[in-house]
């Protein structure tokens, strides 16, 4: 699509790569454009069903905002309404994105990862908000996403510090799904790709849905009550006879996505 990013589609599963490895993936606003058209036509086309975001090299998934393009007087107009990278203000993404982190991950290339549905690092990724220590802050999701994500206090202690954490230790903390050696983060994430890939799409769509809007209210019971077109659309599904029929008959199920 873009000298900035590449899109490679293997059935169902759409792989978005950042391609600016001289510059560690850090983005300006051509790249950000760049990769908001390949979302735009990833929650567009039917027959995609999971993407992943990676960065291509080992050094690192994306360092962020491209300082140095802004500081020698680059551009820096025309950033996508969707945000980072198109995916941290695109707020109504059903599909499910997972994060293949290979290494660096700071500032806007953290929240990305932030704001994908998973995230799979390698053991080399390195996580931070260095916002405040540069006098900025993490304001594409990032002080909102991470006390979502882990709590206030160990949110407090990132946020507030701009420290650098390991992916073994976003581990722990809750932000990472799972931790792979060096090189491996696109393999680890396919395979991720591929456990939902099994699932009904309108079920997980449904599910995502309703597990992000439902944050929205201050009780299980309102959550509950709210209404979830997604959920809706499984319901009336061709998918929602057939699980049940594949798995009275001991078949693997066939899923349509409608």
């Amino acid at each position: 699509m873009s000298d900035f990013c590449t899109v490679d589609r293997d059935g169902h599963l759409t792989v978005v790569t950042i391609n600016r490895p001289e510059v560690m993936n850090s983005l300006h606003p051509a790249a950000n454009r760049a990769l908001a058209e390949a979302f735009d036509d990833f929650d567009q086309d039917p027959e995609q069903w999971v993407a992943i975001i990676t960065g291509a090299g080992e050094r690192a998934f994306s360092a962020g905002n491209d300082l140095k393009h802004q500081a020698t007087g680059g551009d820096m107009g025309g950033m996508p309404e969707t945000g980072f990278a198109g995916l941290t203000a695109r707020y109504n993404l059903v599909k499910p994105v997972i994060a293949a982190v290979n290494g660096v991950a700071m500032g806007g290339g953290f929240e990305i990862a932030l704001a994908c549905d998973l995230i799979v690092a390698a053991e080399n990724a390195v996580f931070a908000l260095p916002e405040p220590r540069v006098g900025l802050a993490a304001l594409a999701g990032g002080v909102h996403r991470l006390p979502r994500q882990i709590g206030q206090k160990n949110a407090m202690g990132m946020l507030l510090t701009g420290r650098r954490v390991s992916a073994s230790e976003g581990k722990e903390l809750g932000f990472v799904n799972e931790v792979v050696p060096k090189g491996k983060a696109l393999e680890g994430a396919t395979a991720w790709a591929a456990q939902i890939l099994e699932c009904a799409p309108l079920s997980v769509r449904g599910s995502k849905q309703a597990a992000l809007q439902g944050l929205a209210h201050a009780s299980v019971e309102d959550a509950q009550n709210a209404k979830y077109d997604q959920l809706y659309a499984m319901l009336k599904s061709e998918d929602f006879v057939e699980g049940p029929k594949a798995f009275a008959e001991k078949r693997t199920p066939s899923w349509k996505g409608r």
